[in-house]
């Protein structure tokens, strides 16, 4: 039996970010993973907090140079990467220098939640699937963490469909509590109509608060973790009514062996389709 493939794609992770509950699961949930068997691959943003001397990245030149559109303006992407030695891992960037060169995350120093940050999740997750394919590289699961993955199952599901390298790939989204306010750029849902995708797609978006983010990104998954011991209570009731594999929250002691099992789990309620 091959080894099944896993791409980890998170908003955060530890030591490149602050601890926090999600970057610790960014961290060690791969490297978890890995040592179970599993071959593995993890992207994060390159947010410009992160300190690219003492984390040594580097840039991958065969890997960048290609340009994204969105909303009919072009940004270069820009890929790099640095190693956890401990882990034996490596852990992806995805770069530009208009969206990722700042100096905070998904807020500017006042805390005002940056306007832009729609097209931001738009370019990190389409700029993961456009590396993973230069890669040549087939997932058979992709495993999302935070708000700015949430647009990555219905890319996967629409915009890749048709794609050898995603043809066969399931995408397994972790729920948090990382609620933002204001809302997403109003023109975000038209922002997301990409080949492949409908207005019919995105019609849960066009109030683009965060849980209508939260909840288009769970219609969309092939399986949801809830990954916050509390959710927003919409989001919690939601979570309980999906009639797809779902996933509890589990502390730091049971995640790693209950993950694997539920990929297993989502990968083998595909096959009983076939």
């Amino acid at each position: 039996m091959k080894k099944a493939k896993v791409l980890f794609v998170s908003q955060e992770i530890f030591p490149y970010l602050p601890e926090s509950p999600m970057s610790k699961i960014g961290r060690y949930l791969p490297q978890g993973i890995q040592e179970k068997g599993k071959e593995i691959r993890t992207f994060m943003p390159r947010f410009g907090c992160i300190n690219e001397r003492r984390n040594q990245l580097h840039e991958v030149i065969r890997l960048s140079g290609m340009n994204l559109i969105i909303d009919d303006s072009d940004h270069p992407l820009i890929i790099k990467v640095a190693s956890i030695q401990a882990a034996r891992m490596q852990v992806y960037f995805i770069d530009n220098e208009e969206f990722f060169q700042r100096k905070f995350t998904d807020r500017d120093a006042k805390g005002n939640f940056y306007e832009d940050n729609d097209e931001r999740a738009i370019f990190f997750c389409r700029g993961v699937l456009e590396t993973v394919k230069k890669l040549g590289w087939s997932p058979d699961v992709i495993h999302c963490h935070g708000w700015m993955t949430a647009v990555m199952p219905l890319l996967v599901k629409k915009v890749y469909r048709e794609d050898p390298i995603y043809a066969n790939t399931k995408v397994v989204y972790s729920v948090y509590n990382d609620d933002f306010e204001p809302n997403l750029n109003a023109k975000f849902n038209k922002k997301m109509l990409l080949d492949g995708i409908t207005d019919a797609d995105v019609k849960k978006v066009k109030d683009p608060s965060f849980v209508n983010l939260s909840k288009l990104a769970m219609d969309t998954a092939d399986g949801v973790i809830k990954g916050s011991e509390k959710l927003n209570p919409d989001l919690e009731k939601y979570f309980k009514s999906l009639s797809k594999p779902t996933l509890g929250f589990k502390n730091e002691e049971e995640y790693v062996d209950a993950f694997s099992n539920f990929y297993d789990e989502v990968l083998e309620e595909e096959a009983a389709l076939v």
